[in-house]
Order: C-alpha cells, then structure tokens, then sequence
C-alpha cells in the first residue's frame, strides 16, 4: 500500500490490562420517562429515515449460506459475552453490524475465516460504542483462527467505511420500560416483564436478521408477548392503539413479528438446540440487488471477495 494512503488506526487500539475486565454481566437500557413520548418518537422517526431494514441478499444459495455463517457467529458472540462480562446491547448492536455489513456485502461461501474475522470486528466495534472497559484485541478468541491485530483492525475499517461510520444504532432495548409502562397493565410486575422482554429480543436476535424488523417493531411485540401470549389480532391493535408513538408503525408487521417471535419461543422451549431456518424462510422479505466485485486484502494475502449492493425497502 502507498504509505501516503495508509490510515491511521489510532482510535480502534486499546490499552486496557487483563486486570481492568469485569466478569459481571451487565444490562444496560435506556429508560426513558414513562411519558417521554417525544423522545420515542426521535427514535421512530430515526429508524424510518434508514435504508437499512428490508434489505436482503438476493439469491436463496446466499441466504442459505448466510443462515449457517450468522448462526456460528452468534453463537461466539453470545459465548464470548459470558466470558468477557459485556452487556447485552453491545451482543445486540455487533449483529446489527453483522447484519447490515453482509446487507451490503455478500462473501463467498466456504470462506469462513472471513465470516470470524467479520465477527470479531463487529463485536470489537461495539464494546467500543457500548463497554466502559474494552478487551485488547487478543481477548476476541476464535475457535481455529488466530488473526493478527493488525489483520482485526483491518476489518474494523472495512466495517466502518461500509456502514458509513454510522455506528450508533437503535436497539429495540431503547424502548422496553417505556412500551411495558403504556402497554401492560400490571404496574407491580414491570421489571419482570421487562425482564422477559429482554430475554424474547435475545431469542430473537440469535435467530432473525437484525435488519427484517425494526427494533421499535422489535420491542413492541416482545413486551406483548411478555404481557399476553394469546393476543389476535384485534386485541393486538386495541393495546397498541392507546400508546400515540406507535401509530407510526405497521400493525400488520408488528402482528406477524409478534407471531413469529412467539412461535421461536414455543420452539426453543421444546427443543432448545435446533434452529427455526425453515420457519424464518416464510417470513423474510426479498430485494432486487446489483451485484459487483471488489477486492480484501488481510495480512497481505489478497482474498477476491464477491460482494453485493442490495436496495432497500421498509
């Protein structure tokens, strides 16, 4: 590379001792006013201004790859989480990045390293926006790779410069407390059914593309769920209705995310190891996309990785 044109990484290097990391997992949400409608609606209003939910991968080989690869990293990130104490948003957020990065780009399929190292990235990216205490680099341990700092900063760049250095996402916690307060009707129990709330957007996440829902769509029918696991449709509607910051939102994708966030929890409490691939199929949204090809170079070994720009749509 022309040393004129090399970046500067200064900002993703971190110093922090072995002895600064906590082994206590932490929750961190925003809880705005129960009546701070106008801040819910910022959120709202933010999530309709990107381009970023609807948009998929076009060809079913593509997605059927991405589903496995997704699945594997997940499941890092959530072990990696219990071992370096993160909080769940930062899980919440580096899927987010997982998902809109591969929104964006596809990379071949059987390159697996490049799937990890696109993991370790995301993840790394996060602790960044959301710990107090950030892991060196060397903490991101991937089973069967062993990638440099300097291959991990690498990707953070690539991350960065596809998501447009747009890293403060909206994640549906942002908006439990405040939907379990308008929404539920038990007072006395709202920190448990947010607490339930939590644990239906983490199902969720492990299973769905962050970028086929919303997080407000997200948060509203995981707190209904939490609520009330027998609301049709019309019931559904009356709750929703009486809360003024969600008249914005679709009923209809609210109501189906609803259903199939209920269907997931009814699967993994009666088989908690499989995975709801067939079920997921039924409810994901396709985009036209116009394919192109660039090239990644990590640790000087160039790599041809087909990527794709897909459009958008809500």
């Amino acid at each position: 590379m022309d040393p004129d044109t090399t970046f500067s990484l200064p900002n993703l290097m971190c110093e922090e001792d072995d002895d600064s990391l906590s082994t206590q997992v932490k929750i961190k949400i925003s809880q705005p006013r129960s009546d701070d409608d106008r801040y819910i609606r910022s959120l709202i209003d933010k999530e309709t201004k990107s381009n970023d939910y609807g948009c998929v991968c076009v060809d079913q080989n593509s997605r059927n790859s991405l589903k496995c690869a997704r699945l594997d990293t997940v499941n890092w990130i959530f072990s990696i989480r219990e071992i370096l104490g993160f909080n769940f948003r930062t899980v919440y957020l580096s899927l987010t990045y997982f998902d809109r990065f591969n929104s964006r780009r596809v990379i071949d399929s059987g390159k697996e390293w490049a799937i990890q190292l696109l993991g370790i990235a995301c993840l790394s990216l996060a602790a960044k926006m959301e710990e107090q205490t950030i892991p060196t680099l060397p903490h991101y341990k991937a089973q069967g790779y062993n990638f440099e700092n300097s291959v991990i900063q690498r990707m953070e760049l690539l991350v960065l410069t596809t998501l447009e250095w747009k890293m403060c996402g909206i994640t549906p916690f942002a908006y439990l407390h405040y939907f379990v307060s308008k929404i539920c009707d038990e007072c006395d129990r709202n920190e448990l059914l947010v607490s339930k709330a939590i644990g239906f957007v983490l199902d969720f996440s492990k299973e769905v593309n962050s970028m086929d829902h919303r997080p407000s769509v997200v948060a509203v029918a995981a707190v209904l769920l939490a609520c009330d696991d027998q609301l049709t449709r019309s019931t559904l509607e009356c709750k929703i209705g009486v809360v003024s910051s969600l008249h914005s939102l679709d009923k209809e994708c609210i109501y189906r995310c609803y259903n199939l966030l209920k269907e997931l929890v009814i699967k993994k409490n009666h088989t908690p190891d499989s995975n709801s691939y067939d079920l997921l199929r039924n409810y994901r949204n396709t985009s036209s996309s116009i394919g192109i090809k660039r090239k990644l170079t990590y640790n000087g070994i160039e790599q041809k990785c087909p990527l794709q720009k897909t459009s958008g749509r809500l």
